[in-house]
């Protein structure tokens, strides 16, 4: 493991939840309306109120700062570039969903968006196991709930051809 000081350990936990968190605020700047928006869907019996989404998506990024910072601590960007070019990636494609879905009303690419989303988590989640497996584990709840959108995003997309054709 890499010798940093505490300054630097906490400077880089803050940047790497600073960017987790960056992303989410490109996506919520998308979702300003979603609310409304996804209250107004015909909705499968199994989808959960518009509520729970900002408490979980908040829990996720922490933890996908969490994961980074503790995979870029153990010998710094360069030589896990690959793990960690790949969480930047993901999180392009984090953000991208929300304006594909709410702003943009594209929900065919929502939803290729998602899934291109799923195969760069698990890559990411892979890849982070590798240098550090809590880091990793870490992500698990993250992919489990790309799995659930993934499928929530589909079944939305199928009841509601009208509006999201």
């Amino acid at each position: 493991m890499q010798t940093l000081s505490k300054q630097k350990q906490i400077i880089g936990l803050v940047g790497w939840l600073v960017l987790s968190f960056s992303a989410s605020a490109v996506g919520a700047v998308a979702s300003i309306q979603a609310r409304s928006f996804y209250g107004q869907l015909t909705q499968p019996n199994w989808a959960p109120p518009p509520g729970i989404f900002g408490p979980v998506w908040t829990i996720l990024f922490a933890l996908m700062g969490i994961a980074a910072w503790l995979v870029w601590r153990t010998v710094g960007f360069h030589p896990n570039r690959q793990a960690l070019t790949l969480f930047l990636l993901q999180l392009v494609f984090n953000a991208l969903w929300s304006w594909l879905f709410f702003a943009w009303h594209r929900r065919a690419l929502a939803l290729a968006d998602v899934l291109i989303l799923w195969i760069l988590v698990l890559a990411t989640l892979v890849s982070f196991w590798r240098v550090r497996p809590l880091a990793g584990a870490l992500l698990i709840p993250y992919l489990l709930w790309v799995s659930f959108a993934s499928a929530l995003n589909y079944s939305l997309w199928q009841l509601n051809p009208q509006v999201l054709g």
